[in-house]
Protein backbone atom coordinates (compact mmCIF):
# COMPACT_ATOMS: atom_id res chain seq x y z
CA UNK A 1 0.00 0.00 0.00
CA UNK A 2 3.08 2.43 0.64
CA UNK A 3 4.31 1.84 -2.92
CA UNK A 4 0.93 2.61 -4.18
CA UNK A 5 0.79 5.34 -2.72
CA UNK A 6 4.31 6.50 -2.85
CA UNK A 7 4.12 5.90 -6.95
CA UNK A 8 0.79 7.96 -7.09
CA UNK A 9 1.92 11.02 -5.26
CA UNK A 10 5.05 10.78 -7.56
CA UNK A 11 3.23 10.33 -10.90
CA UNK A 12 1.01 13.80 -9.62
CA UNK A 13 4.28 15.71 -8.79
CA UNK A 14 6.09 15.06 -11.47
CA UNK A 15 3.19 15.44 -14.11
CA UNK A 16 4.23 18.78 -15.64
CA UNK A 17 1.05 19.66 -17.65
CA UNK A 18 -2.24 19.07 -16.50
CA UNK A 19 -4.48 15.82 -16.13
CA UNK A 20 -5.89 15.70 -19.24
CA UNK A 21 -3.61 17.33 -21.27
CA UNK A 22 -0.63 14.59 -21.24
CA UNK A 23 -1.01 10.56 -20.94
CA UNK A 24 -0.90 10.02 -16.93
CA UNK A 25 0.16 6.48 -16.03
CA UNK A 26 -0.05 4.95 -12.54
CA UNK A 27 2.60 1.84 -11.20
CA UNK A 28 0.92 -0.94 -9.73
CA UNK A 29 3.50 -2.44 -7.25
CA UNK A 30 1.40 -5.01 -6.35
CA UNK A 31 2.08 -6.36 -10.34
CA UNK A 32 4.80 -5.16 -10.66
CA UNK A 33 8.88 -6.39 -9.41
CA UNK A 34 12.80 -5.16 -9.48
CA UNK A 35 14.89 -7.93 -9.34
CA UNK A 36 19.10 -8.48 -9.38
CA UNK A 37 21.30 -10.94 -10.55
CA UNK A 38 24.75 -11.45 -9.94
CA UNK A 39 27.09 -14.78 -11.31
CA UNK A 40 28.85 -16.38 -8.62
CA UNK A 41 29.81 -20.09 -7.34
CA UNK A 42 26.86 -19.40 -5.03
CA UNK A 43 23.57 -18.24 -6.22
CA UNK A 44 23.15 -14.00 -5.37
CA UNK A 45 19.56 -13.18 -6.52
CA UNK A 46 16.86 -10.95 -5.19
CA UNK A 47 14.52 -8.45 -5.63
CA UNK A 48 14.14 -5.09 -3.49
CA UNK A 49 10.34 -4.84 -1.53
CA UNK A 50 9.82 -1.42 -0.60
CA UNK A 51 10.38 0.65 -3.90
CA UNK A 52 8.94 3.75 -6.01
CA UNK A 53 8.62 4.22 -9.66
CA UNK A 54 7.30 6.65 -11.77
CA UNK A 55 6.83 7.18 -15.56
CA UNK A 56 6.13 10.74 -16.53
CA UNK A 57 5.46 12.24 -20.06
CA UNK A 58 5.33 15.98 -21.03
CA UNK A 59 3.35 15.25 -24.18
CA UNK A 60 1.63 11.86 -25.92
CA UNK A 61 4.95 11.45 -27.98
CA UNK A 62 6.53 8.49 -25.84
CA UNK A 63 9.64 9.70 -26.15
CA UNK A 64 8.81 12.99 -24.33
CA UNK A 65 8.57 10.36 -21.44
CA UNK A 66 10.83 10.04 -18.18
CA UNK A 67 11.48 7.12 -16.00
CA UNK A 68 12.52 7.64 -12.43
CA UNK A 69 12.88 4.12 -9.76
CA UNK A 70 14.14 4.76 -6.16
CA UNK A 71 14.66 1.11 -3.77
CA UNK A 72 15.18 1.41 -0.14
CA UNK A 73 18.68 -0.52 0.14
CA UNK A 74 17.95 -1.77 3.14
CA UNK A 75 14.92 -4.07 1.81
CA UNK A 76 16.99 -6.17 -0.15
CA UNK A 77 15.46 -10.19 -0.17
CA UNK A 78 17.99 -12.97 -1.38
CA UNK A 79 15.68 -15.38 0.51
CA UNK A 80 18.23 -15.74 3.05
CA UNK A 81 19.59 -13.33 5.73
CA UNK A 82 23.21 -14.12 5.66
CA UNK A 83 23.34 -13.19 2.18
CA UNK A 84 20.63 -10.02 2.63
CA UNK A 85 23.06 -8.59 5.95
CA UNK A 86 26.14 -9.15 3.77
CA UNK A 87 24.62 -7.15 0.97
CA UNK A 88 23.74 -4.43 3.10
CA UNK A 89 26.89 -3.90 4.92
CA UNK A 90 29.70 -1.25 4.36
CA UNK A 91 31.48 -3.46 1.99
CA UNK A 92 28.29 -3.62 -0.96
CA UNK A 93 25.40 -1.83 -0.29
CA UNK A 94 26.32 0.51 2.71
CA UNK A 95 22.87 0.97 3.78
CA UNK A 96 23.04 2.96 6.74
CA UNK A 97 25.34 5.42 4.99
CA UNK A 98 22.79 5.43 1.59
CA UNK A 99 20.07 4.20 2.15
CA UNK A 100 18.23 4.73 -1.49
CA UNK A 101 19.57 3.25 -5.02
CA UNK A 102 18.23 4.52 -7.98
CA UNK A 103 17.60 5.56 -11.48
CA UNK A 104 16.43 8.84 -13.05
CA UNK A 105 16.72 9.03 -17.07
CA UNK A 106 17.81 11.53 -19.01
CA UNK A 107 15.72 10.54 -22.45
CA UNK A 108 14.06 7.42 -24.09
CA UNK A 109 15.23 6.55 -27.24
CA UNK A 110 12.59 4.26 -29.53
CA UNK A 111 14.94 1.55 -31.47
CA UNK A 112 12.02 -0.57 -32.35
CA UNK A 113 8.22 -0.66 -32.68
CA UNK A 114 7.94 -1.61 -28.75
CA UNK A 115 11.38 -1.19 -27.84
CA UNK A 116 13.29 1.59 -26.35
CA UNK A 117 16.74 2.68 -24.62
CA UNK A 118 16.50 4.52 -21.68
CA UNK A 119 20.07 6.30 -20.81
CA UNK A 120 19.91 7.50 -16.85
CA UNK A 121 21.42 8.25 -13.99
CA UNK A 122 22.24 5.19 -11.79
CA UNK A 123 23.04 5.59 -8.01
CA UNK A 124 24.46 3.46 -5.77
CA UNK A 125 26.58 3.30 -2.20
CA UNK A 126 26.43 7.77 -3.19
CA UNK A 127 28.23 6.88 -6.91
CA UNK A 128 26.52 8.11 -9.47
CA UNK A 129 27.23 6.60 -13.41
CA UNK A 130 25.72 6.81 -16.64
CA UNK A 131 24.07 3.85 -17.32
CA UNK A 132 21.18 2.42 -19.72
CA UNK A 133 18.02 0.50 -19.45
CA UNK A 134 16.83 -1.42 -22.61
CA UNK A 135 13.05 -1.46 -22.41
CA UNK A 136 10.11 -3.50 -24.10
CA UNK A 137 6.60 -2.18 -23.84
CA UNK A 138 4.04 -4.69 -23.38
CA UNK A 139 0.26 -3.11 -24.97
CA UNK A 140 -2.80 -4.92 -25.29
CA UNK A 141 -5.09 -3.25 -27.98
CA UNK A 142 -2.13 -2.15 -30.21
CA UNK A 143 -1.26 0.74 -28.18
CA UNK A 144 -2.45 0.69 -24.83
CA UNK A 145 0.47 -0.18 -22.93
CA UNK A 146 -0.10 -2.72 -19.66
CA UNK A 147 3.22 -3.41 -18.59
CA UNK A 148 7.48 -2.66 -19.18
CA UNK A 149 10.44 -4.80 -18.95
CA UNK A 150 13.54 -3.92 -18.53
CA UNK A 151 17.28 -4.85 -18.17
CA UNK A 152 20.30 -3.19 -17.02
CA UNK A 153 23.81 -4.84 -16.38
CA UNK A 154 26.29 -2.41 -14.15
CA UNK A 155 29.78 -3.35 -13.30
CA UNK A 156 29.69 -3.49 -9.11
CA UNK A 157 33.40 -2.78 -8.80
CA UNK A 158 32.53 1.16 -10.94
CA UNK A 159 30.21 1.59 -7.83
CA UNK A 160 32.74 1.16 -5.12
CA UNK A 161 31.77 -2.73 -4.54
CA UNK A 162 35.01 -4.13 -4.80
CA UNK A 163 34.99 -6.57 -1.66
CA UNK A 164 34.15 -10.23 -2.14
CA UNK A 165 32.61 -13.02 0.26
CA UNK A 166 35.28 -15.76 1.54
CA UNK A 167 34.64 -18.54 0.22
CA UNK A 168 32.61 -17.50 -2.94
CA UNK A 169 33.47 -15.95 -6.53
CA UNK A 170 31.40 -13.46 -7.04
CA UNK A 171 31.39 -11.81 -10.71
CA UNK A 172 31.60 -8.19 -11.44
CA UNK A 173 28.46 -7.73 -13.42
CA UNK A 174 25.11 -7.27 -11.86
CA UNK A 175 21.70 -7.52 -13.80
CA UNK A 176 18.93 -5.69 -13.06
CA UNK A 177 15.32 -6.43 -14.07
CA UNK A 178 12.59 -3.74 -14.03
CA UNK A 179 9.17 -5.22 -14.52
CA UNK A 180 6.42 -2.52 -14.04
CA UNK A 181 2.33 -2.67 -14.57
CA UNK A 182 0.88 0.20 -15.38
CA UNK A 183 -2.49 1.45 -15.76
CA UNK A 184 -3.36 4.55 -17.74
CA UNK A 185 -5.42 6.81 -15.22
CA UNK A 186 -5.91 9.64 -17.73
CA UNK A 187 -5.26 11.81 -20.52
CA UNK A 188 -3.87 10.27 -24.65
CA UNK A 189 -2.86 7.56 -25.39
CA UNK A 190 0.98 7.49 -26.21
CA UNK A 191 1.90 8.38 -29.94
CA UNK A 192 4.94 5.87 -31.23
CA UNK A 193 6.75 5.88 -34.00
Amino acid sequence: MRETMLGFLATAMLTPLGWGQVPVFQVVPEHSLIKFNVKASVKIAGHFQTWTAAMTFSSADITSGALDVEMAAASVNTGSGTKDKTLKSKNFFDVEQNPLISFKSTKIVQTGPMTFEIPGTFTIRGVSEAETLKMTLHANRGTEVERIKGVMFFDRKHYGMTSGVPFVKIGDEVEVEVDLKLTQASGPPLVFK
